[in-house]
């Protein structure tokens, strides 16, 4: 029996097909769901729909079912058409009556969509707090070896001197970066639709400011309508923060393939974090950074498939948005373990030193050379054409031991404490206490 189910249900395989994956994925959205449920019951009680008492029961069945959820205790039994229908169910096999009252001004539209909030708040929390950590284990590589140098490349030919400092330090700023895409996708997540019933509102006196509160939102979605729009409009700029932080992780991988590899061999890690190959004994393949780079490959993909489901949508819901689950969610869990494990395996980072002192990298100082050219009073282009007529000659022999660079930002001024400065202020930005303390005093 569906909640929505009157006389007649619907046939076995319309039941099958439209239900989908959403059993596994109503698992991950039930302690948000009840949390859900809380609030709305308090607000239920401050506008006279539910007695003090009836309060008191629900709070007291939804705290149970929280912690059995939390144990790991609660499943969707068959038959139960969602997570919102069995916590209802068992409210109502438990509790009697009372259970039944728990709908009143609501409608599953509404009641997924402050379960989808919800759940996108605590993993984009998840997301920024293993980003922290990278950006953390960056900065340290940054500075321990500042000093160490390496070539840099454009159009994947030598180009300039680089360090790893320099090259370390890129991608903890890129993750800087990164967490302004994630902040506006979690913006928007942090908007309270829950009232907006199935986009519409309600002739009941709902109280939306009261729930806002009560969940810990920002805000709320003022306009019913606009709020049932958000569903699509939360994933698709989701699916871009993800994509932009994969972009970053992508970038790092495919370097470090790359330069693993025995033409280069830059850098190494020790042998419990590679693999072998069935017949070459000497292989050492990268193979977390290979499926890092695919899985954040996958991930960049997301951002189209969302859009293309939202393509065309009128107004209000439609159940094409239950596909977006499919996208978002097993791309939040793909993120997540490529920052841990790319975190994990750059603790065992070990980097080659002296690289450009052999003389096979000593076309990457002709710029250098031009430099103190131009430093000693030749025109630009004259120092350009010397130092260039002198590589095609062979004649050229730069001091390879001699560098110098003090700008912001260059081998040898990382402005590590300013990129520091950069992640401490957008990590600020995430009101996540907020949220804790709205939990925890509804829980307790």
């Amino acid at each position: 029996m569906k909640l929505w189910q009157k006389a007649t249900g619907s046939k076995k395989e319309v039941e099958q097909f439209t239900i989908g994956r959403d059993p596994e994925f109503d698992l991950i959205l039930a302690p948000f769901d009840v949390l859900g449920s809380m609030a709305h019951a308090h607000m239920l009680t401050k506008i006279g729909l539910l007695t003090a008492e009836d309060n008191k029961i629900l709070q007291q069945g939804l705290k149970e079912i929280y912690h059995e959820i939390e144990q790991g205790k609660f499943s969707i039994a068959p038959g139960v058409e969602d997570v919102h229908s069995q916590v209802e169910f068992l409210l109502t096999e438990r509790y009697g009556e009372v259970g039944k009252k728990l709908h009143s001004g609501r409608s599953r539209n509404d009641q997924v969509l402050v379960d989808l909030k919800l759940f996108y708040r605590s993993a984009i929390r998840d997301i920024a707090e293993e980003a922290q950590i990278l950006f953390d284990l960056l900065i340290e590589l940054s500075e321990k070896h500042k000093n160490d140098l390496m070539p840099g490349y454009t159009h994947t030919q030598l180009a300039m001197p680089s360090s790893f400092g320099l090259w370390f330090g890129s991608f903890a700023e890129g993750l800087a970066e990164d967490m302004g895409l994630l902040k506006s996708a979690f913006d928007l997540s942090n908007k309270n639709p829950l009232g907006s019933a199935a986009g519409y509102g309600s002739s009941f006196p709902l109280d939306r400011t009261l729930t806002t509160e009560l969940l810990g939102f920002s805000d709320l979605h003022h306009n019913v309508i606009n709020a049932q729009n958000s569903r699509g409009k939360t994933e698709r700029t989701l699916a871009f923060a993800l994509a932009g932080i994969s972009g970053t992780l992508n970038k790092l991988a495919t370097d470090v393939c790359l330069f693993m590899n025995q033409h280069f061999a830059f850098i190494s890690f020790p042998d419990d974090l590679t693999t072998g190959s069935s017949i070459m004994p000497h292989k050492k393949n990268p193979d977390v950074f290979e499926l890092i780079r695919a899985k954040t490959n996958q991930i960049q993909a997301v951002p189209t498939a969302v859009s293309l489901l939202l393509t065309n949508m009128s107004t209000g819901y439609h159940r094409d948005m239950q596909l977006l689950k499919e996208e978002i969610f097993p791309a939040i869990e793909k993120l997540k373990s490529c920052l841990s494990m790319s975190t994990f395996m750059l603790q065992s980072i070990k980097v080659r030193q002296n690289i450009l002192l052999d003389s096979f990298y000593k076309h990457l100082f002709s710029v250098e050379a031009v430099n103190e050219l131009v430093l000693s009073g030749v025109p630009f282009r004259d120092a350009y054409k010397q130092v260039g007529m002198e590589i095609e000659a062979d004649n050229f022999a730069p001091n390879q031991n001699s560098l110098s660079h003090t700008h912001e930002g260059s081998i040898g001024n990382l402005c590590l404490v300013e990129i520091q400065g950069k992640m401490k202020k957008a990590n600020a930005e995430f009101d996540f206490q907020k949220i804790d303390a709205a939990y925890q005093k509804l829980i307790k």
